[in-house]
């Protein structure tokens, strides 16, 4: 979509001026998740709020050219400055998040939401044989509020399913155990039609009821295994008495139970006022998410990055993050969730670290947001400052593997063979931390008989330096081998037998846990399964796997179908290749006429071949 775009704007010189470079990089960076973007003008105003189920491919249609057939998006589209965008784990989260921040911001190109509509919430009330119900106001009043839903639908469906399953009552009478025992009240036709059990006259105990409401709200709260597996027998029930509309209609409110969700992260009714503070270090950066909770909505959201002085720890970083903030926004709430304590604390405020539940799940957004920011960041400078991105990374992997030179040439070899037979091996080599393909190189194991995945190792690595050795070529700086401590041990001594285990540091990438083993150190390191240095070590080792994997089945393939002609008496590999070439397959060649066979390669070869095969004259 983004390529598209792009190759319109140079037939429209207008929309080239209009839109910045920066502006497009920003957009092919943003990820294919769910989540809500901002459009900021020159003065780092919001002037537009949106939602996107793929925020990448939705802001990307902002930049086509057919788009600009309304005046109003084209000058909208001409004020962009920069893009700002917050990921959600929904769908529904990202409708949520755009209301309250359209709410909050006011963007002037938004159409504003003056009439204060919110979503349904599912309320069970704060009193004596609670009511539940749908409301789409919020009285704190000790009452249990779930949601909100952003589907009529599923909060339709949730409740007539409750009704269906457990009598409630539906009236507003104060049911006080006074006003139960003075009598006043009789059963009314909820009561006839089996959807109320009268509590107002006595006939239904508190204790009974609030049973009840213990299962409904385990319900509301998505536990739904022994509902579903009721609608699903139900449906079975009606089905095989041939009853299909009422199967039907089980079928339906089972389905909606699938999709249901009940908890939301963007808007938490048990959390008031917060402020959300998440951080994560890198090497060089650190980087920092905010989120503001209001009643119980998440109606703010930052992402920032922090360039790492000498020795900083995280907790100091933290506390500057918090005060960066403060001073943006001017006070911050009484309640600071963060991921641990900062080395100074603001007088007043009150530090939560969460363990669990809905503060825990703010502080896991603001987790991803932050981890999202960077791959945003590292991608952005891969592509605007390759040597920069490259000599980070490789910095990284000297650093983690304790290597005395920069990695800039690293070499990965891995055998490949058929229960000992077609035995092959290849070398993969990275260049500055990408792949130099045009080096890659296969090796067909000559010494060697049977499956001995030690002694093949030693054959390749010594055939390789040998000749880089004779033709003067430079070495590698880091050797890797697809294997753990045997065949690092048997390429180890394979550089030892050049006389250059000095000059080249060698590891090991066992496959099992992904551990590194050193020569002579029986004691694996364990890198960050996140790690930079990991992933060009494990991406080394699946390109290596790659490459002789391909080689091997090739070659087993040819040697299968050569084997197969040359078994024939008098038909060696030049004749079998000819027939080959011709036919194409064995199985052609085995219903060619005589005469065709004669053609290619001469009577004596055809019959021979027409012998073997039954081809009849």
């Amino acid at each position: 979509m983004l390529h598209t775009s792009l190759f319109t704007f140079r037939k429209n010189p207008y929309l080239c001026r209009m839109i910045a470079k920066s502006i497009v990089d920003k957009v092919a960076q943003l990820p294919h998740l769910p989540g809500v973007y901002r459009f900021l003008n020159a003065a780092g105003t919001v002037i537009y709020v949106g939602k996107a189920k793929d925020l990448r491919k939705r802001v990307a249609q902002y930049f086509t050219a057919r788009r600009y057939e309304s005046r109003k998006l084209t000058l909208l589209v001409s004020k962009i400055a920069d893009i700002r965008h917050t990921v959600v784990p929904t769908e529904a989260d990202a409708l949520l998040l755009e209301n309250n921040l359209i709410k909050e911001l006011q963007p002037r190109y938004n159409v504003l939401l003056k009439d204060g509509k919110t979503y349904p919430w599912i309320c069970i009330k704060n009193e004596p044989f609670p009511r539940v119900f749908s409301t789409r106001r919020m009285v704190r009043d000790g009452s249990k509020y779930f949601g909100p839903y952003t589907s009529g639908i599923v909060i339709k469906t949730m409740l007539d399913l409750i009704r269906h399953l457990y009598p409630l009552r539906t009236c507003n009478l104060a049911l006080t155990p006074e006003v139960i025992a003075k009598g006043k009240h009789r059963v009314c036709l909820e009561y006839h039609i089996g959807r109320c059990a009268a509590p107002c006259t006595g006939m239904q105990t508190e204790g009974d009821y609030l049973a009840n409401i213990n299962a409904i709200t385990s319900i509301i709260k998505g536990h739904l295994t022994e509902v579903s597996e009721m609608l699903r027998n139900s449906m079975f029930s009606a089905a095989a008495e041939h009853k299909f509309e009422e199967a039907q209609r089980f079928k339906d409110r089972l389905d909606v139970l699938k999709h249901y969700r009940s908890k939301s992260v963007i808007v938490t009714p048990s959390i008031t006022n917060v402020d959300v503070f998440m951080i994560i270090v890198d090497q060089y950066e650190a980087y920092c998410s905010f989120l503001r909770v209001v009643q119980g909505a998440v109606n703010q959201s930052h992402t920032v990055e922090l360039r790492l002085g000498i020795e900083e720890e995280k907790e100091a970083l933290l506390s500057y993050f918090i005060a960066e903030m403060h001073e943006r926004l001017g006070e911050l709430s009484n309640e600071l969730i963060v991921p641990f304590k900062p080395d100074h604390e603001l007088s007043g405020a009150v530090y939560t670290v969460p363990q669990k539940g809905d503060k825990l799940k703010l502080l896991e957004l603001g987790e991803r947001n932050c981890r999202l920011h960077k791959l945003e960041k590292l991608k952005q400078l891969e592509k605007t400052n390759p040597e920069h991105h490259a000599e980070r990374i490789l910095t990284t992997i000297k650093t983690d593997l304790r290597l005395p030179d920069l990695p800039r040439h690293i070499e990965c070899f891995d055998n490949s063979n058929l229960q000992g037979t077609n035995a092959v091996s290849s070398c993969v080599v990275f260049r500055n931390a990408k792949p130099s393909k045009k080096d890659y190189r296969h090796f067909n194991v000559k010494t060697v008989v049977g499956a001995n995945d030690f002694a093949t190792m030693v054959e390749v690595v010594t055939r390789r330096y040998s000749r880089m050795l004779t033709e003067g070529a430079a070495l590698p700086q880091l050797i890797v081998i697809d294997g753990g401590k045997g065949q690092l041990r048997a390429a180890f001594e394979a550089l030892q037998t050049l006389g250059i285990e000095k000059e080249i540091a060698i590891i090991g990438l066992a496959k099992r846990l992904e551990e590194i083993y050193f020569p002579g150190d029986s004691i694996p390191l364990f890198l960050d399964k996140n790690s930079e240095s990991l992933r060009v070590i494990m991406q080394l080792r699946d390109e290596a796997h790659r490459f002789g994997i391909t080689h091997h089945r090739r070659k087993r393939s040819a040697s299968m179908i050569v084997t197969e002609l040359t078994d024939i008496g008098g038909i060696g590999e030049k004749t079998a290749e000819k027939l080959l070439t011709a036919f194409h397959s064995v199985a052609r060649i085995k219903t060619a006429p005589f005469e065709a066979l004669k053609a290619v390669v001469g009577e004596k070869a055809a019959r021979a071949v027409g012998a073997y095969f039954d081809v009849a004259d």
